[in-house]
């Protein structure tokens, strides 16, 4: 109990101020100056003028509208003599076809392979044998009005022969459905598509990216199309990482290049590619510049070992008969995003001296190091640590401990 008062009296009862030791050594004095140069030369040359730490920043306000322009082909020839309506032979897709949505913020998708159902009514008809829950012997396994897990309709309560698979005596339950239901299988069942990918002449189609940008606070704006330019740049420019780096029109071939893909492979299943524009502004009056630069980056998982790729189903109606009928399509393609980074700066004085008082804190590094070095490191590191700290009683507290120490002080 004496030990622990005694340290609390100690903790309480205690003041530790600085001490000034003038040291005169050239080794300590060196690596003193050497790390004061240091630190000045961290603060100036790379908080100020490389970092531009002289300069109010802000980042921008981003618009961005995207118009691809293209056309394929294809020429979905049957290998057996079953029917394709609306799409046998050659088929021209333009923008409106491949585009799905036509219009998305800040990002566009180009279908480039495709899974067509053709020619669906509503009805009833078998489902899809490779689900698991649908097969069966006789009508009890299908309960009425139940609808399949992952599948495509709601049972009748009927056990009927499937009308696909290999196994000719397979039973399914039969569903109310869009019918006949999809064979979710690429690439398409039953035509010969050599490449496995219909609409790969996308690769060379192009975007054209329009992308502004504004600065409220320094009243700046800027647009990613030179205005510098003649109206008929547009038509005669092709983005080119060396030769043409400013031109907004890209070929979708071109992106996925940069980005270190292969068109081919990405087109098959789908993926998701980013195009990043980085606005690096300075509106200093002397050293303007504010211009865009483009790159390119997949953005999915190519590894993904399950759901891998990017797709979606869409369909189109239309009257027959009196009846509704649609096609549906499930799309396999590339969905482009358009990313918009960058900061904008210019002069003030505000942060020029908030980085300047924060180099001049830094300098007390120098001594703290210093410190370390003399107190451990030194030869006489002892006696330098003697001189370093001195304990100073106060005579008031203690007569008889003032006594001693002023005889102390008299010899």
């Amino acid at each position: 109990m004496a030990g622990l008062c005694k340290t609390l009296t100690s903790v309480l009862f205690e003041y530790d101020t600085s001490k000034v030791v003038h040291i005169q050594s050239k080794t300590i004095g060196i690596i003193n100056r050497l790390i004061q140069l240091s630190i000045i030369c961290y603060v100036i040359i790379y908080v100020i003028i490389y970092e531009k730490g002289y300069q109010d920043t802000q980042k921008p306000y981003s618009s961005v509208t995207t118009k691809v322009k293209g056309v394929s082909s294809t020429n979905l020839t049957p290998e057996l003599n079953d029917s394709f309506p609306l799409y046998n032979g050659i088929h021209v897709w333009d923008s409106a076809d491949y585009i799905v949505p036509p219009e998305e913020n800040g990002a566009f998708f180009v279908m480039t392979n495709m899974i067509i159902t053709p020619d669906q009514s509503q009805g009833a008809c078998p489902e899809d044998p490779d689900l698991t829950d649908v097969k069966c012997y006789n009508d009890s396994d299908c309960e009425a009005m139940e609808p399949t897990h992952y599948g495509h309709g709601i049972k009748t309560g009927r056990c009927v022969k499937a009308d696909r698979g290999d196994k000719p005596h397979l039973k399914v339950c039969e569903i109310y459905a869009w019918c006949p239901v999809e064979i979710d299988e690429l690439p398409m069942q039953h035509f010969n598509l050599s490449p496995g990918v219909p609409l790969l002449e996308t690769e060379n189609f192009t975007v054209l990216i329009k992308n502004s940008v504004q600065f409220p606070k320094f009243k700046q704006s800027g647009r990613n199309i030179p205005s510098d330019r003649d109206p008929s740049y547009l038509k005669k420019c092709t983005y080119d990482p060396d030769k043409d780096p400013h031109c907004p029109i890209i070929k979708l071939g071109t992106i996925v290049k940069e980005a270190g893909e292969d068109y081919k492979t990405l087109a098959y299943k789908g993926g998701v590619m980013g195009i990043i524009i980085n606005w690096d502004c300075d509106f200093d009056p002397l050293t303007y510049s504010c211009e865009p630069k483009y790159s390119f980056r997949r953005l999915d998982d190519v590894e993904a070992p399950i759901a891998p790729g990017y797709n979606f189903r869409f369909a189109r109606y239309y009257e027959k008969d009196g009846k509704l009928h649609r096609t549906l399509f499930k799309a396999y393609g590339i969905r482009y995003v358009v990313l918009v980074y960058g900061q904008g700066g210019r002069f003030s004085v505000v942060p020029l001296f908030l980085n300047l008082g924060s180099g001049l804190a830094l300098l007390g590094i120098a001594t703290v190091l210093c410190d370390i070095v003399v107190l451990y490191f030194m030869k006489r590191k002892t006696y330098y640590r003697s001189k370093k700290y001195q304990v100073v009683n106060d005579p008031d507290d203690d007569d008889e401990r003032g006594h001693l120490l002023y005889t102390d002080e008299k010899k």
